[in-house]
């Protein structure tokens, strides 16, 4: 997603445009950026602000369920996967979007709710209440048999497969069965005993996640939200030579904090117009219930278990002499169907944009919020250039909805289901079908070939591409 502006200009305007890009598919590296005038254009930028990255490696504890429909039943495997954690640890998890297949070693990011389609599901809440309440948070399987009215116990593939079937029935109105009898007992028993729970806080975040101001200055604060006890900051990486350095509201260099603390960046007076980008980590357990999602299009996960795990936020710091100085940042906003920008201006002049057809103007020391509306599923792939050539890239996927909700929001009841959590195919296809090759039609848009529309942000050339989940699969 798209979190800051590289050098920014002093005229506080310029040229940004979209235009047509490839579906992005897995998460660019998170790292420590300066870019001042001259610097070449940054590679990409981390999809998350925060909280854990990992890759999801399979279904490891599963029974088997059936989906009712009125082409008939399907069966299909039901339970928790297992994501290896970049930096150590691991997640188990279950998946929010039963027809949307599961891309293989696909990288997964913590996500807010209001980023995927729990953030309009009226029952996410009762979906974290599960979690909470069943199998692996509960691992007396007798108690939980006992709970449930489960005579002859459960093994732990009857709990997760019930698990599983429940979460369906609130994630997707799935009308779905555990072939199991103690599994499917367990299942009826969570559905009807599920209470709305709020969204759990982000493992790690930096709040905001973009500054801006001028050289001379201390930026910020950065305020830590965490469940960790200690967290470790990292300058960045050419501090010495820069002399940009990460501090408290006493100018003291910070090293490490923990939940409500505050750091600084500390710019010198000298300092060439720029940005610095600085990473905060910490180990901790992810809370139960977070959203994880993919840069590409694998289906969504939420948090069933946790072990103490690597988590990591970065937040970014721009700073010029004179004129507008814009930091920007963005997250998905599915109540809106969109990509929220937000511009902050540190500056002692105006900073103007437009945005499709509509110009904004945020004031020396103001910051606004702006919405990008997206079809879903569309890819985006935002450039942002300053001058001198520094640039930095971000790039995702609207995905807001689950494939049952689409095709029953365009009346369409063929969309298919994968029974394994392996290479992305959709039916009978070869096992080496790619997901974002699938499912065109003639209706659906040459993702090489459309321009969208014309942006102005502040200097920076913005790359969007558009491509619609088609209604039916090939």
């Amino acid at each position: 997603m798209l979190s800051s502006f590289a050098a920014p200009s002093g005229r506080g305007r310029g040229a940004a445009r979209f235009a047509a890009a490839t579906l992005a598919s897995g998460l660019l590296a998170t790292g420590v950026l300066v870019a001042g005038a001259g610097q070449a254009a940054a590679d990409g930028a981390a999809e998350s602000q925060g909280g854990a990255t990992a890759t999801i490696g399979g279904l490891k504890t599963y029974g088997t369920a059936v989906i009712r429909g009125e082409a008939g039943d399907q069966e299909i495997s039901a339970g928790l996967f297992e994501m290896s954690v970049d930096g150590g640890g691991t997640l188990q998890t279950y998946c929010v979007d039963l027809h949307n297949p599961t891309q293989k070693d696909a990288k997964y990011h913590e996500t807010p709710w209001s980023g995927t389609s729990l953030g309009t599901n009226a029952n996410a809440g009762r979906i974290r209440w599960i979690l909470q309440n069943s199998y692996p948070q509960v691992n007396d399987l007798a108690a939980l048999a006992r709970k449930a009215g489960v005579r002859g116990g459960l093994t732990e593939q009857d709990a997760a497969a019930g698990t599983q079937v429940a979460v369906w029935r609130y994630s997707d109105g799935a009308d779905v069965e555990a072939v199991d009898p103690q599994a499917e007992k367990l299942a009826d028993h969570l559905e009807k005993s599920a209470r709305a729970v709020a969204e759990p806080a982000a493992s790690l975040t930096l709040d905001p996640p973009a500054l801006s101001g001028r050289p001379g200055e201390r930026l910020g604060p950065l305020t830590v939200r965490t469940g960790a006890r200690t967290v470790t900051v990292t300058p960045p990486a050419d501090a010495a030579m820069s002399g940009v350095r990460i501090v408290d509201k006493a100018g003291k260099p910070v090293t490490s904090t923990a939940d409500g603390g505050r750091i600084y960046v500390d710019v010198p007076e000298d300092a060439a117009a720029g940005t610095a980008e600085l990473t905060v980590q910490a180990s901790t357990t992810v809370p139960v219930g977070r959203a994880l999602t993919s840069a590409g299009r694998s289906q969504t996960q939420i948090l069933a278990g946790s072990s103490e795990s690597t988590v990591s936020a970065t937040a970014t710091a721009t700073w010029a002499e004179r004129g507008a100085v814009p930091a920007l940042s963005a997250t998905k906003n599915c109540a809106k169907g969109g990509v929220d920008i937000t511009a902050v201006n540190g500056g002692d002049a105006p900073f103007s944009f437009d945005l499709m057809g509509t110009e904004y103007t945020i004031g020396a020391g103001e910051s606004r919020t702006v919405t990008i509306p997206l079809q879903e599923d569309q890819a985006y792939d935002f450039t942002i250039e300053g001058p001198g050539g520094s640039a930095q890239r971000f790039t995702g996927v609207l995905d807001c909805m689950t494939q049952a909700a689409e095709a029953a929001q365009a009346d369409n009841t063929s969309t298919q289901t994968l029974t394994e959590p392996s290479p992305a195919t959709v039916g009978g296809t070869s096992p080496d079908t790619n997901l974002a090759a699938t499912g065109s039609s003639d209706a659906t848009p040459v993702i090489a070939g459309v321009a969208i529309g014309l942006v102005v942000i502040g200097g920076a050339a913005l790359l969007i591409v558009g491509r619609r989940k088609p209604s039916e699969q090939d």
